[in-house]
C-alpha cells in the first residue's frame, strides 16, 4: 500500500555573508586586525589608509546605458550598472565618529620574546659537561623530553625503548638513571624532576643545609603523604620536633617552585598581552565608553578599480575580454563593499552590547566591588538591545574591557541569581565575592568547613546549601578545609 506524506517544515538559513559578520563580531581586536590584513591582501579592489580626495565627473549619474554588444553573432546581456559602483557615496574614506577610539590607537605590533628556547638553554649547560658519547646523546635525548614545566613524566623504561627504535642507542635503565643524575644538575634547580616530590627535594639539595632545610628534606624524603595532606600533628609526632620547627620547615618548602621550567625568561613563545576591546573610565561621576580604535580601520574601495570602470562605460566598442574584466571588477567591488559595512555593523554591534552592560552594571564599573554585581544573563541584554543571544554571546566571550579596576573578561559580568532570605535576586558573583572574603579572614589554624561555611552566609542573609558551597569553593580554586589548614 502507498502512502502519500506531505511534510512543510519552515526552516531559516543564514548567508554566507551573515555568517561571516558573525565570526568577525566574534573576534577580538588582533584576530581582528588579521582578518582586516588577509581580505586586503586577497582583494585588489579593497585599499587601507586615507582615501585621497577626487571629484567625480557629473556625467556619472544614475541613466542606465545598454551594456550589450555585438560579437559576431554572439549577444551577452548582463545586469551591470557600471554608475552604482562609480557613484562618490559607494567609495566612503571609512572611519567611525571621532570620540570612539582608544589612546592605544597606534599600538600595533604584537611583541615576542627574546633569547633561546628553554631547551637550548639546558643544551648549552649541557655542552660544559664531559661526557662520552653514549652519555651525550642519552643526555640530549633526556633534555628533549623535559616538558615546558621542567618535567621528564616518562617511565625510564620507556625512555630506554625509544632510545632504541629512534636513535639506535641500545642502553640500559641504570645507565639512563645514571645520565639522568647530571641532566637534574642543570637549571633551574628542579629541572627533569618525574614527580613533585623528586623536584622539590633537588632544590632543597642544593641549598645551604641549615637544621630547618634537612628537616624539610626528611619530611619530603619520608612523609610526603602526610605533608601534602597537611597533616601537621602526625609530623610532629613522627619526626619528634616542635610547632616552630615544623613552621620553618614549611616554610623552606613554601619558597620552591613547582614548575622550574615554567618561569624561564628566554622561554621563546609569544608574550600572551591581552588587548582590550573596550575601555571604561569615570569622568566627572559618569561612565565613560569607548572601543578600541584598532577595530576601526580606515578602509575604502580602490580608486584604480572604480577608474576601470570609468573606462569600460566611456568605450564605445565593448569587446568579450571588457566584459569578464568587468564581471571580475564588479565581483571584487562587491566584496569590497560588504567588507567595509560589515565592519560598521560589527562596532555598531559591539558598542550597543558594551554600553548595556555596562548601564546594566553601572554600581559595579563606578565602585570596583563585585558585590555590587547584578545577577545578569544572555537574555537581559539580548532584549534590551533587540539582539539575538547569540551575538550577545560572540561578544561577551571573547572580549576585554580595560576597566579602573583592571582588564576584564566580558563574561565575568555575568551570572546567575539567587534569592536572599528578603526575596531578592542577588547575583551569584556577590556570593562567590562574600564566600571567598569569609575564607580569607577565617582562622588559618582552624579552617572553616563547608557546614560552618553554609552557616555564616546563612547568618548573612545568603540561604545556601552545604552542596551549593563546596560547588563556589572548587569554582573559586580554593581547597576544602583540610588543605587551607596553616600552623
Amino acid at each position: 500500500m502507498l502512502k502519500q506524506q506531505l511534510n512543510l517544515k519552515l526552516s531559516q538559513k543564514l548567508s554566507p555573508q551573515q555568517i561571516q559578520l558573525m565570526k568577525m563580531i566574534q573576534l577580538p581586536t588582533q584576530a581582528f586586525e588579521q582578518r582586516i590584513a588577509q581580505e586586503l591582501e586577497e582583494n585588489p579592489a579593497l585599499e587601507g589608509g586615507k582615501e585621497e580626495s577626487e571629484n567625480f565627473d557629473d556625467e556619472f549619474s544614475n541613466d542606465e546605458f545598454d551594456d550589450s554588444y555585438d560579437e559576431g553573432n554572439e549577444v551577452i546581456e548582463t545586469d551591470i550598472n557600471v554608475d552604482d559602483y562609480l557613484s562618490d557615496d559607494e567609495v566612503p574614506s571609512y572611519k567611525l565618529s571621532a570620540n570612539n577610539y582608544s589612546a592605544d590607537d597606534e599600538e600595533r605590533q604584537m611583541p615576542y620574546a627574546a633569547g633561546t628556547s628553554f631547551t637550548q638553554h639546558l643544551m648549552q649547560q649541557l655542552s660544559t659537561y664531559r661526557l662520552d658519547e653514549e652519555e651525550k646523546e642519552i643526555a640530549e635525548f633526556l633534555v628533549g623530553s623535559v616538558d615546558e614545566s621542567g618535567y621528564i613524566r616518562r617511565e625510564i623504561q620507556d625512555i630506554v625503548d625509544d632510545l632504541a627504535f629512534t636513535q639506535n642507542v641500545y642502553t640500559t635503565e641504570d645507565k639512563v638513571e645514571k645520565v639522568l643524575k647530571v641532566v637534574q644538575e642543570l637549571d633551574p634547580a628542579g629541572v627533569a624532576a618525574r614527580d613533585l616530590q623528586e623536584c622539590l627535594l633537588l632544590q632543597l639539595e642544593r641549598r645551604e643545609q641549615t637544621p630547618s632545610v634537612a628537616l624539610a628534606i626528611d619530611i619530603l624524603d619520608d612523609s610526603f603523604d602526610h605533608f601534602s595532606k597537611k597533616h601537621y600533628k602526625k609530623l610532629i609526632q613522627k619526626f619528634d620536633i616542635t610547632e616552630d620547627q615544623l613552621r620553618d620547615a614549611i616554610h623552606e618548602i613554601e619558597g620552591l617552585n613547582p614548575k622550574p621550567g615554567g618561569t624561564y625568561s628566554g622561554n621563546n613563545r609569544i608574550v600572551e598581552h591581552v588587548v582590550p576591546d573596550f575601555a571604561i573610565k569615570i569622568v566627572d561621576g559618569e561612565l565613560d565608553l569607548t572601543l578600541n580604535g584598532r577595530n576601526a580601520p580606515e578602509l575604502h574601495v580602490s580608486h584604480d578599480y572604480t577608474n576601470m570602470l570609468k573606462g569600460y562605460k566611456e568605450s564605445k566598442d565593448k569587446s568579450k575580454a571588457q566584459k569578464d574584466a568587468v564581471m571580475f571588477i564588479k565581483q571584487k567591488l562587491d566584496a569590497a563593499k560588504w567588507f567595509i559595512d560589515a565592519i560598521k555593523q560589527r562596532q555598531q554591534t559591539l558598542f550597543v552590547t558594551m554600553n548595556a552592560i555596562m548601564h546594566h552594571q553601572e554600581e559595579y564599573f563606578l565602585t570596583g566591588d563585585e558585590r555590587k554585581l547584578k545577577p545578569m544573563i544572555l537574555k537581559d541584554i539580548a532584549d534590551k538591545i533587540n539582539m539575538d543571544v547569540s551575538t550577545v554571546s560572540r561578544v561577551a566571550n571573547s572580549k576585554y574591557v580595560d576597566t579602573p579596576y583592571g582588564t576584564k573578561l566580558i563574561k565575568e559580568f555575568f551570572s546567575e541569581s539567587m534569592k536572599n532570605d528578603q526575596g531578592e535576586d542577588v547575583s551569584t558573583k556577590e556570593i562567590k565575592k562574600i564566600l571567598e572574603i569569609t575564607i580569607s579572614e577565617e582562622n588559618k589554624r582552624k579552617p572553616l568547613t563547608d557546614d560552618k561555611l553554609a552557616k555564616i552566609l546563612l547568618e548573612k542573609g545568603y540561604p545556601i546549601a552545604r552542596r551549593t558551597i563546596a560547588k563556589y569553593r572548587e569554582q573559586l580554586d580554593l581547597p576544602v578545609a583540610r588543605l587551607r589548614k596553616e600552623i
